[in-house]
């Protein structure tokens, strides 16, 4: 099959639409990600056995299973309990749900390996917990997570397809629609793999801008 200029340029308006679904899908995913994963990370520290241990089981339950089932789940499971969410907002549960248990072994890993004698400083400091994490701990522990925690960004969006399982409109959805009407695969399918190329050296280098800037802050 030769390449159609004239259809790729007919077709590039819709696909720019997906592109948009996509890094909307992507950034709220990656918040809900960073969020969760941090409220998992400090719960699964937690001394009490009856709220680290069930957390620690929710986060390997969710690594252990494949984000396409989770998905599947969250848009066509739950409605049957009364449940409706739209097929977006789905989208980003999944996401951030499955990614941030990721991210909450990144956040682990880094508050671990925070010196035991900061703690110890806080507490004769008289600081209080929340005061203790968000002036002492987090300021020390995120900056070496960054480069581990942005890739996971860049993973989220490579796997935003799978939301075409429960139609979410991103970008390829609607390059398979495109195809599927005017029976031409070539032109969709390769302008995709380059939206996504593009958009993903962009996030690297922009990631890259990130973790430097930190290290010179810190």
């Amino acid at each position: 099959m030769d390449w159609d200029w004239v259809f790729a340029a007919e077709i590039i308006p819709t696909l720019l639409d997906g592109v948009v679904i996509t890094i909307q899908a992507t950034l709220l995913g990656s918040a809900v990600a960073m969020v969760v994963g941090m409220f998992f990370a400090i719960l699964r520290r937690s001394r009490n056995v009856f709220v680290s241990k069930p957390v620690g089981f929710f986060i390997d339950f969710v690594r252990g299973t494949p984000l396409l089932v989770q998905l599947y789940f969250l848009f066509y499971i739950l409605p049957d309990i009364g449940i409706l969410l739209s097929p977006l907002v789905a989208g980003v549960i999944g996401l951030g749900l499955h990614y941030g248990t990721y991210t909450s072994e990144v956040y682990r890993a880094g508050i671990d390996n925070v010196p035991s004698g900061q703690w110890e400083a806080a507490k004769a400091a008289n600081l209080t917990m929340p005061q203790t994490w968000c002036h002492v701990i987090l300021p020390q522990a995120i900056p070496p997570m960054i480069p581990v925690l942005a890739n996971y960004i860049v993973s989220m969006f490579k796997e935003t397809p799978l939301l075409a399982a429960i139609t979410v409109l991103e970008l390829m959805n609607q390059a398979r629609s495109l195809a599927n009407f005017h029976y031409r695969y070539l032109e969709p399918m390769t302008l995709v793999g380059v939206f996504f190329l593009i958009i993903s050296v962009f996030s690297v280098v922009l990631l890259r801008w990130l973790e430097n800037r930190f290290k010179r802050v810190g």
